[in-house]
């Protein structure tokens, strides 16, 4: 039995740990109202700005912050160029030559710092680029959760071997986000993404000739996929020649990804093993879902893109607010 004595200083340490929690705080909507609270409209504004010079940009962007979450976080590692003390995530493998739209983050953080300098850092700018992407897009909007702060490091290994690569499996990319907290759902919905935007040739060339060194092309795409995506991507190409990654509505984001997937249409084989590996069965059941409700789709791509932006933030005093994303303040 609990003594009055041991009540009492429970609830003072309750009421310490209480008053402690904003050094830890969780990530909320409403960081910004008082320091910056027109920050959602500036980036927002920015990117539709950046749409008007091509609409392949609203998918780089959201892949920058899909490339960011999954190496140490949701803190703006990615955007850190080399320096003395930095190997810069931008050279790993899957992002060399392949990521895009930095010059954006760029211009939405000139914007911001004269809007509301020192205060909204890089790895936030990336989660609401992402947001007004997808709503500049015709998907879901959402009130992205905010108040990250960005790293002093970067982590190119990291980088190397923690982002899911097209030409892996379902079981290991399966790993890769449960190794970063995300489930199935997550990866099915967030990889429904990739219902707009493009892909060089040389990410899913090995489909249209020698898949898995067998010689052939992989059986479980669409024939007359197959021979459109030759004419694209010839096996000798140099393999920089860009595909649609969703061939009905290549630059709109709806739920045609997944009905793609159900007709043999889908671009990189990590598309495609969603719906056509024999171990997927929940997988599929969430395409076939997807693909009949764009509005389950939606829902669940909000809810995939919360929980992907809340991996390992920084927060409260750890990290810092950068001034400019490329390096850290004082390089």
């Amino acid at each position: 039995m609990f003594s009055f004595r041991t009540i009492g200083y429970t609830a003072v340490t309750a009421i310490l740990l209480a008053l402690l929690q904003p050094c830890n705080a969780q990530l909320h909507t409403t960081f910004y109202a008082n320091t910056c609270p027109n920050v959602s409209t500036i980036v927002r504004s920015i990117v539709q700005q950046a749409l008007q010079s091509g609409p392949r940009i609203s998918a780089s962007l959201i892949r920058l912050h899909f490339h960011d979450c999954f190496v140490q976080g949701c803190d703006a590692s990615i955007l850190l160029d080399n320096s003395s003390t930095i190997l810069s995530e931008k050279l790993a493998a899957p992002n060399v030559n392949s990521t895009r739209g930095f010059n954006v983050v760029d211009s939405i953080k000139t914007a911001v710092e004269s809007a509301c300098p020192g205060d909204v850092s890089c790895a936030d700018i990336l989660a609401l680029a992402a947001q007004s992407s997808v709503s500049l897009s015709g998907g879901p909007s959402w009130n992205v959760p905010l108040g990250r702060r960005d790293s002093l490091t970067a982590n190119q290994t990291g980088a190397n071997t923690s982002i899911p690569s097209p030409f892996e499996g379902l079981s290991n990319i399966t790993s890769k986000f449960a190794a970063v907290g995300l489930n199935t759902n997550d990866l099915v919905a967030l990889l429904g993404a990739h219902t707009f935007g493009r892909a060089q040739c040389r990410t899913f060339r090995n489909r249209l000739y020698n898949f898995s060194g067998r010689g052939k092309p992989d059986s479980t795409l669409n024939t007359t996929y197959l021979t459109a995506l030759q004419q694209i991507c010839p096996q000798n190409g140099s393999g920089a020649a860009l595909a649609n990654l969703d061939t009905t509505t290549p630059d709109s984001f709806d739920n045609s990804y997944f009905t793609n997937l159900q007709k043999g249409q889908g671009l990189l084989q990590s598309d495609q093993e969603l719906f056509s590996t024999s171990t997927g069965a929940a997988t599929i059941a969430l395409v076939n879902n997807f693909g009949s409700n764009q509005t389950a789709f939606f829902q669940c791509f909000v809810q995939s893109m919360i929980n992907m932006g809340n991996i390992s933030p920084l927060t409260g005093g750890n990290g810092e607010i950068r001034s400019d994303c490329k390096k850290v303040n004082g390089s």
